[in-house]
């Protein structure tokens, strides 16, 4: 392969191996699975390599999941890759809606070449602006549908890329091609990790990461279950059937969220993983890991109850000032062995935590009401944690035999 100062200097049509090879390497790291990023580093620099000289090249593409609608990776020649991702509502912003990649998706056009310095109003685009500054002479922006209707205006399944250059004169008709030529190519890539990856985000999205990764692992089978000892995180929203019964629905909807962003988010925050929304209770784990062992995952779930606590007071400040009743919570932390897997029928399973732990922390819960105490613990669990706590005595759990002893955390704790 040629050296980039040689690719730099020489503009003549390359050899059809040389394109080939880029065609055969896009393939190869597609079924290696590597990142994006680091096949759209290679591809530039094997583009300069055979003499398409390039200062910016973006890949932009749409994605399934809960709060990014799409993501982009930019290679400069300056300053290297830069990886993007774009919340929901960003495709209605004004900065997009006046972007070269708007106007190919909503006018049905599948390339656009701006040939900077020329007259045109196409020459208003900010992306164009900027490169004219940096000596950029031609900008070529292209589409890639994944299937014959991918790149309507209602899904965008496919992806958009666009390449420019400082050459002189811009791009030669023969380096067009090339880049035509391997944008389809490089499209299969794009593609097969995006499909992939909207497996895991949906996964995640619905089991949580941990069981996703294991469901892509082949963890998919009824039955199929593993026992680790991990904290216990059992939360539920009080009064929540006289607000189901008083509130509008659409309020009552919102205020469950907004609780589960004080609780879920908080877990989630600390590195825990949220197995289930139990009607308005949420069941999460903090695994213990090898390293920090149990010691660590009690720290990082009473971590994440603080900052639940923290959330709920802001949340219900927000509330008061709009004259909405406050919301308020319980929340049990235990510690134990919990089996960890599928549960359901075998075509319909489930992935959580079952086993007599997993009881406790629920059955203990329900002692926050009785004791007025928002956050109890076990035992088991305020054992690995020296904090100052307050022994509320021993307590019979409903349906579980024999008594455990409680604990809260002391008001300065």
């Amino acid at each position: 392969m040629k050296s980039m100062n040689e690719a730099s200097n020489r503009y003549e049509i390359p050899a059809e191996q040389e394109v080939v090879a880029i065609s055969d390497w896009l393939v190869a790291q597609a079924l290696a699975g590597t990142p994006i990023s680091e096949v759209v580093q290679g591809l530039c620099e094997r583009a300069e390599s055979i003499g398409v000289p390039l200062i910016r090249v973006n890949l932009a593409t749409s994605t399934l999941h809960p709060m990014f609608e799409a993501f982009s990776v930019t290679w400069d020649r300056d300053a290297g890759i830069r990886e993007e991702r774009y919340p929901h509502g960003q495709s209605e912003t004004e900065m997009f809606l006046h972007s070269p990649y708007h106007l190919l998706l909503t006018t049905g056009r599948n390339e656009l070449r701006i040939v900077i310095g020329a007259d045109g109003a196409e020459h208003e685009f900010g992306i164009v602006r900027d490169l004219k500054e940096r000596g950029g002479t031609d900008y070529y922006v292209a589409t890639t549908g994944y299937s014959e209707k991918a790149l309507d205006r209602r899904s965008h399944d496919g992806m958009v890329m666009s390449w420019a250059t400082d050459r002189p004169g811009g791009f030669s008709p023969w380096q067009i091609a090339v880049i035509k030529r391997i944008q389809s190519r490089f499209a299969v890539a794009v593609k097969m990790a995006t499909r992939e990856q909207t497996a895991t985000n949906v996964l995640a999205a619905y089991l949580g990461l941990e069981p996703a990764n294991r469901v892509m692992e082949g963890q998919i089978r009824l039955g199929d279950f593993e026992a680790i000892p991990a904290v216990i995180w059992y939360s539920d929203l009080r009064q929540s059937t006289d607000m189901a019964d008083r509130w509008p629905i659409a309020a009552f909807i919102e205020a469950l969220n907004a609780y589960f962003e004080a609780t879920a988010g908080a877990v989630l925050a600390h590195g825990g993983e949220v197995l289930r929304f139990v009607g308005d209770a949420v069941l999460a784990i903090f695994p213990v890991r090898e390293q920090g062992g149990a010691p660590d995952a009690a720290r990082k779930a009473f971590d994440a109850a603080r900052d639940s606590l923290d959330r709920m007071e802001a949340l219900n400040q927000e509330r008061i000032d709009r004259s909405e009743e406050p919301l308020a919570f319980g929340l049990a932390l235990h510690e134990g062995n919990v089996m960890f897997g599928n549960i359901g029928v075998p075509d319909r399973v489930e992935f959580s935590v079952v086993g007599p732990a997993a009881n406790e922390a629920c059955r203990l819960e329900g002692l926050t009401k009785e004791l007025s105490e928002p956050i109890v613990a076990s035992a088991e669990f305020a054992r690995y944690l020296p904090i100052g706590w307050r022994s509320l005595g021993r307590h019979a759990l409903r349906g579980i035999g024999g008594e455990m002893e409680v604990f809260a955390p002391n008001e300065e704790t």
